[in-house]
């Protein structure tokens, strides 16, 4: 009898064998890489939120409370999100040297890395604002003349037409905007720090609030011509009216000194 031959291998095996092999190891990766991601960046999130609570109970607890519910020397910090946190601490105005009518903004006493720790602590404690991202708050692709319209409707009022800033009642005032970072801004048109009305994506959206940031950055740019002449400040009416008091009252009493003299001299003579 004849010996029943091998039976050959396709040569195209070896190549579906190791394509097997390969899907099979995609699909592991696939099935416990992204649960190992999303426990390591839970792990740093319950890190951070640790280290912010120490950083918490040493700076800002003595006014806010222990557990951020509020004293009589400071608000309620449950709820008001990271946005708020990465604002007010970011510039300097928390922790607060004292209490009055408004905090101003000073130097910063904690690092970036300090005031993302406080963040995440403060947003542990109650849904708020999160810090925006680069691509939300940049001014890149803003329409400037759009963000002039809606600063001058919402915002002028307060901040002055070029962001300049301005006198409030019982010693409050709206802070200049020149020099302001545009994440600064942002944040603050989301929270509404101190005496500020909140503007949610409901009232201002994304993009309004990058027109509005695009503007104020064009219009407080060193490149920027003012058609008006000499600007006194930018602050409008007040600065302008004594300007006009001081120089022009002081310019009309030299000339009538300069007029008596005059005559009295005709007199004698």
């Amino acid at each position: 009898m004849k010996k029943l031959s091998a039976r050959r291998r396709h040569p195209l095996a070896a190549v579906v064998v190791l394509l097997l092999a390969l899907a099979c190891t995609g699909g592991l990766y696939a099935v416990f890489a992204p649960a190992d991601k999303a426990q390591a960046d839970e792990t740093a999130q319950s890190l951070a939120i640790d280290e912010g609570k120490k950083l918490y109970a040493v700076g800002c607890a003595s006014c806010h409370g222990t557990g951020g519910q509020g004293t009589t020397d400071g608000p309620s910090l449950v709820g008001v999100g990271a946005a708020a946190v990465d604002f007010q601490v970011g510039t300097g105005r928390m922790p607060a040297q004292q209490p009055g009518a408004q905090v101003p903004k000073k130097k910063v006493v904690y690092s970036q890395a300090e005031i993302d720790q406080l963040a995440a602590y403060i947003a542990s404690l109650g849904a708020g604002p999160s810090v925006p991202t680069e691509r939300q708050y940049s001014p890149e692709d803003a329409d400037i003349a759009k963000g002039g319209e809606l600063f001058r409707t919402n915002c002028a009022q307060c901040h002055n037409f070029t962001g300049k800033g301005g006198a409030l009642t019982h010693g409050k005032f709206a802070p200049d905007l020149e020099g302001v970072s545009p994440k600064h801004i942002y944040e603050a048109m989301q929270t509404g720090p101190q005496n500020m009305p909140s503007f949610p994506d409901t009232i201002l959206s994304e993009q309004n609030k990058k027109d509005i940031i695009a503007y104020l950055d064009a219009v407080n740019s060193d490149d920027t011509e003012s058609p008006g002449g000499l600007e006194l400040g930018g602050l409008g009416p007040v600065s302008e009216g004594l300007f006009s008091w001081v120089f022009g009252l002081g310019a009309l009493i030299a000339v009538a000194v300069w007029v008596a003299a005059r005559t009295a001299k005709a007199k004698k003579s």
